[in-house]
């Protein structure tokens, strides 16, 4: 038990960065707690929003759903940006190449900075129009178009964290990358309620008062982590001669990030589909899915800690020419993320109403959030498999098969399914409820015959 404690704490305190010898389950654990508990921050972003906002009124909560549905859009950016980094850095390091490790840290803010502001800009110019685009009625237009548009303003902060965090990882410094978001995620849960109710000397905001505590959160994570890489990361000190543009550095962070950005954004356009028929239903069907999601995002993130630590081991294996040992790992970390996520999905499935009753005492919101709950979590077995598999494949450098399975499973079978179930068939709901987890059952065998190809392997990044 000592022995389990000290690993525990050496995971925590994040000692150790080269993960290419030594035992793979002692890699995993260690890679892993960091990225959990960094995943876990970064949901209940998602999650404190939600319950304060909820408060507030049904309209807000419909804004924050209508509004993060496109929002993903900027979250494409960030995790394609975030993969790229990931698989970059942690060939360097698996190759033992420090300096080019730092040059391309370097080059990832350059990228994201450029990119992130053209979002913010007209992202912030259009807000109302989108949230009228995404079929949101006059009240939620009324209420919602300042919290949209700052959440389009803060797109540096957020592709920024993201970006940064996923270099972090693929230097092997997860536990840097963890107290970013325990730092940003702090902030905005004592701001959060201050600003939304009015709290002391503070003006009652509502939802535009949760806009401010996440982006006012989220600029405080980016700034520890830029100190922690100037100032704290020996082996990563960044210096001002590593943001000094490289085109050969650029030219391959931005082909591997482009894949998972437009990966991304085909699931990501998809939500928006399923959100934008959903609308049809009205603002109560709407909040519950909202919730749901929210509720879903928390439970799945924690695990998306086990797949990005088989990223990062795949990256920094095939960095040191060892490609066996990078597919027992990722095979290990699936294993451990199914028993994890099967046992989850049991707990979410009994306790759906009073988990959903948290957030809401609307009778047809938690009604909908109940049934959304249910069927999503149905194809949780699955998910930990594909996650994994998805990730590696990305940690590898090729970006460009999630892409294709993402764009078979998201927009040639999610979305017509949705469609088919929900408006042909009359079921309303539910219909886009469980278009869901088939078509994350589906990425998931895809994803797995993929990886067991092995075409991976000779990836050069």
């Amino acid at each position: 038990m000592k022995k389990w404690f000290q690993l525990l704490r050496q995971a925590i305190r994040g000692s150790e960065e080269s993960f290419t010898e030594g035992s793979i389950n002692r890699a995993i654990f260690l890679l892993s707690v960091p990225m959990i508990l960094e995943m876990v921050m970064e949901s209940l972003f998602a999650v404190v929003d939600i319950f304060f906002v909820s408060k507030v009124s049904t309209e807000a909560v419909a804004t924050v759903g209508l509004t993060e549905s496109v929002i993903t859009l900027v979250y494409s950016v960030a995790i394609g940006l975030s993969t790229a980094a990931t698989a970059t850095i942690a060939r360097r390091i698996g190759e033992g190449n420090a300096a080019q490790a730092k040059q391309a840290i370097g080059q990832v803010i350059l990228i994201s900075l450029v990119v992130s502001s053209i979002v913010a800009s007209i992202g912030s110019f259009f807000a109302g129009d989108i949230l009228r685009l995404m079929g949101a009625d006059d009240q939620v237009i009324a209420t919602g178009t300042t919290f949209a548009r700052i959440q389009f303003l803060s797109s540096p902060v957020v592709v920024l964290l993201y970006s940064l965090s996923g270099a972090l990882r693929g230097a092997g410094s997860a536990a840097t990358a963890m107290r970013s978001l325990m730092v940003a995620n702090g902030i905005n849960m004592v701001l959060g309620p201050i600003l939304i109710f009015g709290v002391g000397p503070f003006p009652e905001l509502g939802v535009t008062g949760a806009a401010l505590a996440t982006a006012t959160g989220r600029t405080i994570g980016v700034g520890y982590q830029l100190f922690s890489l100037t100032r704290v990361n020996k082996m990563l000190g960044l210096v001002w001669e590593d943001l000094r543009p490289d085109p050969e550095t650029i030219a391959s962070i931005v082909k591997v990030a482009t894949g998972g950005t437009v990966q991304f954004l085909i699931g990501s356009a998809s939500w928006i589909f399923l959100t934008r028929i959903l609308s049809e239903f009205g603002s109560d069907v709407v909040a519950g899915y909202t919730i749901a999601i929210r509720v879903i995002m928390f439970t799945l993130l924690p695990a998306w800690g086990l797949a990005n630590a088989a990223a990062t081991l795949v990256g920094q294996n095939l960095g040191a020419g060892k490609p066996e040992r990078a597919e027992a790992s990722v095979w290990k970390c699936a294993s451990y993320n199914l028993m994890f996520l099967v046992g989850l999905s049991v707990f979410m499935f009994l306790g759906a109403e009073t988990i959903i009753g948290w957030f809401s005492t609307n009778v047809e919101v938690v009604q909908t959030g109940k049934t959304a709950l249910r069927v999503l979590c149905l194809g949780y077995g699955f998910y930990a498999y594909g996650m994994v598999v998805i990730q590696s494949l990305n940690g590898a450098g090729d970006t460009k098969t999630p892409t294709v399975i993402n764009l078979i499973c998201f927009w040639m079978i999610q979305i017509p399914s949705a469609y088919v179930l929900a408006v042909m068939l009359d079921l309303g709901p539910i219909g886009v409820f469980a278009a869901v987890p088939i078509a994350e059952s589906a990425l998931a065998m895809l994803g797995i015959w993929r990886f067991r190809l092995g075409g991976w392997k000779a990836i050069k990044v």
